[in-house]
């Protein structure tokens, strides 16, 4: 069975934390530990913030989460319908940034990378971005019958 979850909310940063802790909640069936969760949280955290910073630059708009679980896996696409990526392949690159002067380390997508199991940056210009996320969660763990 796959379970599904859709939301939509206002770019703003109050709604960062409100988007982490909506899909943290929506994995629990999965028994996440809770290095799983911080893991969760930090990509859903740094995706939304992406959207807030750079897809609308802080001037609003919306994000939509939609996640599924299925089997042992949590999938996440956070979407905006902001800028677009001009160069994914160079915003994916460690240390990339638009907007050098702004404190922004250009770490984000390898934040998100680097956390889940599967990761995919989907843009175009001026229609918006999707970033698609999966977690396999337990893994390494055995099952329990």
């Amino acid at each position: 069975m796959v379970n599904h979850m859709r939301l939509e909310c206002d770019a703003v940063s109050e709604n960062e934390v409100f988007a982490r802790n909506a899909v943290a909640l929506f994995a629990l069936p999965l028994e996440p530990d809770l290095a799983e969760l911080s893991d969760i949280k930090t990509a859903v955290s740094e995706a939304v913030t992406n959207c807030i910073v750079h897809a609308y630059r802080g001037q609003g708009g919306t994000i939509g989460i939609e996640c599924a679980i299925e089997k042992r896996t949590l999938h996440i696409k956070i979407s905006d319908k902001g800028r677009g990526i001009p160069d994914v392949e160079a915003a994916l690159r460690p240390f990339f940034t638009t907007l050098p002067g702004e404190e922004r380390s250009g770490m984000g997508f390898t934040i998100m990378q680097t956390f889940m199991s599967g990761f995919k940056v989907e843009s175009a210009l001026d229609k918006g971005t999707v970033v698609s996320m999966s977690k396999a969660i337990g893994a390494g763990k055995k099952e329990n019958a």
